[in-house]
């Protein structure tokens, strides 16, 4: 039996079928963690009291899984919009003009390392097989793995958005009072290092590189929230 069959003792894992999905909730997670930890630590270190903090991380919460999901789904709409249109595109020329697509896949294939008479019996034989895949394939780049799922990624993205909030919003609830800020911070460095380590490991990527360069990022963030939030004295 061949070793690529369905019961090989090898099987191929790759990660890039994940790419869609991935690529939206692990920015969904870290803008959850990071805004709304953002948003409590700079009105906590504004000097507003616990329940105004825990009001507006809620808030922020909302608003922001919102924002992420409708964000998602326009952006990846807009993919999707450009796909079927050139697809569309190749449609039509496949019918309008089926030598001069066959030749123009046989070239592709020729820049890609085949024989011209080997290449033209590929294009050939892929073109009796379902033309439009294969120009979507091999001339548009549009595959059946990486095509654009505007209805996933938003629901991934919001949905990750949400968990990461849960957090920066558990620490203000369970941080004792004048210790919100603090709190948050520390407990929301040790999520986006965990979240970032995560994301690597899912892509295949160093883990370690990827926790400190989401750890960094979001520290930032949070000291310029801190930071803005001193200058002011609100007292609720």
């Amino acid at each position: 039996m061949s070793p690529h069959g369905p019961h090989s003792r090898h099987p191929e894992r790759h990660r890039t079928q994940r790419v869609g999905w991935l690529r939206a909730a692990v920015l969904g997670a870290n803008d959850g963690i990071v805004s709304v930890a953002g948003v409590v630590v700079g009105v906590a270190a504004g000097g507003a009291g616990a329940g105004v903090v825990l009001a507006t991380g809620v808030a922020a919460v909302v608003a922001g899984a919102m924002s992420m999901a409708a964000g998602e789904y326009v952006s990846v709409q807009s993919q999707a919009d450009t796909e079927a249109a050139d697809l569309e595109v190749e449609r039509q020329e496949l019918r309008d003009e089926p030598q001069h697509e066959l030749d123009e896949l046989a070239r592709i294939y020729v820049r890609r390392g085949l024989d011209p008479g080997l290449a033209r019996e590929v294009a050939e034989q892929l073109t009796a097989h379902d033309a439009l895949a294969a120009h979507a394939r091999d001339e548009l780049g549009i595959t059946e793995i990486l095509r654009a799922r505007p209805l996933q990624a938003a629901l991934a993205s919001a949905g990750a958005f949400s968990a990461g909030a849960m957090l920066p919003l558990a620490s203000a609830l369970l941080a004792p009072a004048g210790r919100v800020a603090a709190v948050t911070i520390t407990s929301t460095v040790l999520g986006l290092l965990l979240s970032g380590a995560v994301a690597a490991r899912l892509g295949g990527a160093p883990v370690l590189r990827g926790a400190l360069r989401v750890g960094f990022w979001g520290a930032l963030a949070m000291a310029a929230s801190h930071g803005i939030g001193s200058l002011f004295d609100v007292q609720v």
